[in-house]
């Protein structure tokens, strides 16, 4: 919350609603609400989603920036090297020796990798990067595998790991030309994690049993320090000293088994929780520093996926927004979040009625000429196009209905070619996309890929997506759509998929998978929120990459949503029974708008 001396201006303005153009720091008077409002930045500590490594991998071995990274061998056993520009991983010459479980230190033009593991065992290795090769140099003093790093190519440090068939306290120093042994850890670990520089580092976590021990390195000592907050082994650290830096993902004894997403930020005295990672991964790199972080490759499922990790990621709101008048679950929205339009659904039971969103309240309206669930919709909340869906039981489950709406009424013009339900669209009443679904017209039920576009008058099968799926959810127009989520064979997909107005083409994943979601906004600027279990996740398209947002203020599946970007979007509708009725509002990424109480 922000002190008086925040407050931006002299004059507490009285408006009858939200203030318009109002900025960060900003205070007004609601007069409708009866209620004083503030604007507010909102950051948070947050991972996004990156473009994946050539390679999946993990037991590799990373160092640099988040936008100069280094990537380097690997389990399956491999010698791949790749360099990461702040976009993208680019395969370059290999490391002269295959092995995984190693460990680097220093930048994407001058680094040293050593230590790993690889038939006929533990590597003593040691190898310096240019920039363009690789280049072996003197071993490590004793060959051990899983141990950790800190420093330069010239001046680094490393330490534990495990060797001859136990850990080890065994601490090396690097010059540039030998290595030296010098004062041991306090603690025998290895599947430890270092940060820092050759006279500054720090020493995380580890096993033979999982451990949250930190010790801190000074040029000559090892200090024990204060513990992680979740003892693990196996995790991942960036950082420059050993007074900032930050240990993520890891293995731990409790769920979920195999990986964790926790991250943690030292301040030269103390672990606290901040931003998980998007993925649950053990056994991956990392680069970078305390706020601004990279994370790459892991297990246990061999992995490609890259994070960014940053304190100021912008991040916006949910509010509450006025109910439905008739609560109800798998119905179909369009429009903005102050022109909304609601329609279908399962009330239950099947329902036809239509509701118009003033910002506010919503209003019932003229109803669909036909009840129907499980359908999509495109337009505006005055030009809408409804199309597709589930009929009541008794009739054939799967529709290809189409009707339009002018503001007032609807009519029925030509159906879809493909009946289908839990469909995607995009569009406007008179150009729109009808993407993917599910059929059950009779026949074995499946997976639908196909695409159809409608022209105001027909509809036209064009090219299939990529991946087949129900509960898809589409943005966009029928030229230049996001289509994203859903369940495939064999279960719920992260997937997301660019169309040009010919083709369908697969883009970066959203962080979570699940089914019977909504969405709103455009090809280069959506929003996915709600869904399956727990229901509540909100991301943020923004041409290449979703990230993770506030999350909604009640969880909940088959629910509708509306917006014409990702800074200002309107979900409404859904499941259990206690959030049929309920409307969100989604406020600008980066200003919040606060009521402010008084005592």
């Amino acid at each position: 919350m922000a002190t008086y001396k925040e407050i931006n201006g002299t004059a507490v303005q009285n408006y009858a609603g939200d203030l318009p153009g109002a900025v960060d720091g900003q205070l007004w008077y609601n007069s409708t609400a009866t209620n004083f409002k503030f604007q507010y930045g909102a950051t948070a500590a947050a991972w996004a989603t990156g473009n994946n490594l050539n390679t999946a991998r993990s037991y590799l071995a990373g160092c640099g920036t988040t936008t100069a990274a280094l990537a380097a061998g690997g389990n399956p056993e491999t010698a791949a090297t790749e360099l990461y520009n702040g976009t993208n991983w680019t395969e370059v010459n290999d490391l002269q020796t295959v092995r995984r479980q190693l460990t680097a230190a220093g930048t994407q033009t001058a680094a040293l990798a050593f230590g790993g593991n690889a038939p006929p065992g533990y590597q003593a290795v040691t190898e310096t990067w240019n920039g363009t090769n690789w280049t072996e140099v003197n071993d490590l003093n004793t060959a051990r595998a899983m141990l950790g790093s800190a420093g330069t190519q010239t001046a680094a440090l490393g330490f534990g790991g495990y060797a001859t068939g136990a850990p080890t306290v065994n601490t090396e120093l690097w010059n540039g030309t030998n290595w030296t042994e010098v004062n041991n850890l306090n603690t025998n670990r290895y599947a430890l994690m270092g940060a820092g520089t050759q006279t500054s580092a720090l020493a995380i976590g580890g096993t033979p049993a999982p451990t949250g021990n930190t010790e801190l390195w000074n040029g000559t000592n090892w200090t024990v320090v204060n513990n992680l907050n979740t003892a693990r082994q196996a995790g991942t650290a960036a950082g420059v000293s050993n007074t900032s830096a930050l240990f993520f993902a890891g293995y731990d004894p409790s769920p979920p088994a195999g990986g964790t997403a926790k991250t943690e930020s030292w301040n030269g005295t103390n672990w606290t929780e901040t931003g998980d990672l998007n993925i649950n991964r053990r056994y991956m790199a990392g680069a970078g520093t305390q706020t601004l972080a990279l994370g790459f490759g892991g297990g246990p499922s061999i992995s490609a996926a890259t994070e960014e990790f940053s304190t100021t990621t912008v991040v916006g709101a949910w509010s509450t927004g006025g109910n439905l008048n008739t609560g109800r679950n798998s119905l179909a929205g369009t429009g903005t979040q102050t022109a909304a339009l609601a329609f279908g659904g399962n009330a239950p039971p099947i329902t036809a009625v239509t509701e118009s969103y003033n910002g506010s309240s919503w209003t019932e309206v003229n109803d669909l000429n036909a009840v129907k669930y499980n359908l999509s919709a495109a337009g505006t909340n005055t030009a809408a196009l409804g199309f597709g869906g589930r009929q009541p039981s008794g009739s054939p489950s799967a529709t290809a209905q189409t009707e339009k709406w002018n503001g007032t009424n609807w009519t029925e013009v030509n159906d879809l070619n493909q009946a289908r339900y839990n469909l995607g669209g995009a569009g406007t009443n008179t150009a729109a996309l009808a993407i993917s679904g599910f059929l059950n017209t009779g026949g074995a039920p499946e997976f639908f890929a196909g695409t159809e576009t409608w022209n105001g008058t027909n509809w036209t099968e064009v090219n299939d997506v990529n991946t087949a799926r129900e509960f898809i959810v589409g943005a966009g127009t029928n030229t230049a759509a996001l289509a994203f989520l859903g369940e495939a064979s064999p279960g719920n997909t992260a997937a997301t998929e660019l169309w040009n107005g010919t083709n369908w083409t697969e883009v970066n994943d959203l962080n979570t998978a699940r089914r019977q979601a909504a969405g709103a906004g455009t090809q280069t600027a959506a929003l996915a929120f709600g869904g399956t279990s727990p229901g509540v996740q909100t991301e943020a398209w923004n041409g290449t990459n979703w990230s993770n947002q506030n999350n909604m203020n009640e969880g909940r599946p088959s629910l509708a949503g509306a917006g014409a970007n990702n800074t200002s979007a309107l979900a409404f509708g859904g499941q259990p029974a206690t959030a049929k009725a309920a409307t969100e509002e989604w406020n600008d990424p980066g200003t919040i708008t606060k009521t402010l109480t008084t005592s």
